[in-house]
């Protein structure tokens, strides 16, 4: 990746018709080259502190700057876990430190992690996060939190205080009595283990709280038809809920499994086609509201151990605005709609304050996506071999333009 030194102006037509003007370093264009909002990903785990030999800030900026991302949201789920004022502020000074050391100044956010007795911690912490996300089903550390009187005191102050809630929806109860049915499960079984019922009950839990104490919710990487109705009706009945959902649960079913093992292995687990024809009917009727990558490097050594000692999580934010263009090439999504679902929904639902970040996309680029191209630590996709037609070419950050 390389800075263009500008020498050239150029006029982009954007996704909606207007047109930009930009300067870049090339004598080529194109009629397939299209202008999108810069992606703005909500769900990401760039592991600073604690787990740095899967991704640092260094690498997972380039890896967001190459698929057109300029802005994130970063989980709390380090080592240690981001639970109170001291290890936020802590973790904002070296994430500071280790961006300092890229020519990349990607704007970040930090949700604080919600835990069975840090309600003044939040409050601490409220002009410094994004929102605290509540894990209702297995978690590492201290991050767990099931029983639902203390997520209904969470949900107050939250909903005091004018943050979002973002949950993680899994039924820690109902995956306990699962895990008891396989005492040598295999990855085949983890689908089985944390299913789509987990997901729903703990949905509707959520939205129960929602409803009780009017705190805005955030559901993250819904990936069941049952959520999607629960999240529809709620809406409908005027919840203030939101939905986000990822482009592998979008775009892998658990036949993945086969092929990939453990490396197609996250929480949620990958789920049925028709789970998956669910998810894209929701994209067109509104219900999902936002596209978050949950990009969750581990190390290929790491995810080979056998299940269930390999790790949850897979890398996704170099790979899913291309995933998404293909998709758009095959007529299944508009450019509008993948802008609301990338940038101009999470703009609205987080209040952030609008830039002038954009994305180049040639929409006839054909590429097959490798494991070496990759700019994250990690160094590996679960998208191997696809081959995509749709690709961003530049990203615009702070009026800096980066070639891809």
């Amino acid at each position: 990746m390389i800075i263009a030194p500008n020498p050239k102006s150029m006029k982009i037509k954007t996704f909606d018709g207007q047109f930009i003007e930009i300067d870049i370093d090339t004598t080529e264009s194109s009629g397939d080259w299209v202008a999108l909002p810069a992606l703005i990903d909500p769900h990401v785990h760039f592991r600073t502190p604690g787990a740095e030999h899967k991704e640092n800030w260094e690498s997972a900026a380039t890896a967001a700057v190459a698929g057109g991302v300029t802005t994130v949201f970063d989980m709390p789920n380090n080592t240690p876990s981001i639970t109170n004022e001291q290890t936020l502020n802590e973790k904002i000074e070296l994430v500071k430190k280790q961006l300092a050391d890229t020519d990349i100044p990607l704007h970040h956010y930090f949700y604080l992690g919600a835990t069975l007795d840090n309600l003044d911690e939040i409050e601490k912490c409220k002009d410094k996060i994004i929102g605290v996300k509540i894990f209702m089903g297995a978690s590492t550390g201290n991050l767990l939190v099931s029983k639902n009187e203390i997520q209904e005191k969470i949900f107050r102050k939250c909903a005091e205080l004018s943050l979002v809630v973002a949950v993680h929806a899994e039924d820690d109860e109902i995956i306990n009595e699962q895990k008891l049915k396989y005492p040598q499960p295999t990855i085949f079984d983890h689908g089985k283990i944390r299913p789509d019922i987990a997901a729903q009950s703990a949905v509707a839990r959520a939205v129960d709280l929602a409803k009780k104490t009017g705190a805005k919710l955030y559901i993250l990487h819904a990936s069941t038809a049952l959520e999607i109705e629960l999240i529809r009706q709620a809406k409908q009945e005027g919840v203030s809920i939101f939905a986000e959902t990822t482009p592998h649960h979008l775009f892998l079913d658990e036949s993945a499994y086969k092929t990939l093992g453990t490396l197609a292995q996250m929480n949620p687990p990958l789920r049925t086609q028709s789970d998956i024809t669910a998810l894209w009917q929701a994209i067109a009727d509104g219900t999902i509201d936002t596209v978050g990558t949950d990009h969750a490097p581990h190390t290929i050594a790491e995810k080979n151990l056998p299940y269930p000692q390999s790790p949850s999580g897979v890398p996704g934010i170099e790979t899913s605005l291309a995933l998404l263009l293909n998709a758009y090439n095959n007529g299944k999504i508009s450019l509008e709609k993948i802008a609301k679902l990338t940038s101009q929904n999470t703009q609205k639902i987080f209040n952030l304050p609008k830039n002038n970040d954009w994305v180049i996309v040639d929409l006839k680029k054909t590429n097959i996506i490798k494991n070496e191209n990759l700019k994250t630590k990690c160094g590996w996709t679960p998208f191997i071999n696809w081959q995509i037609t749709g690709w961003p070419i530049y990203t615009i950050l702070n009026n800096k333009i980066y070639k891809i």
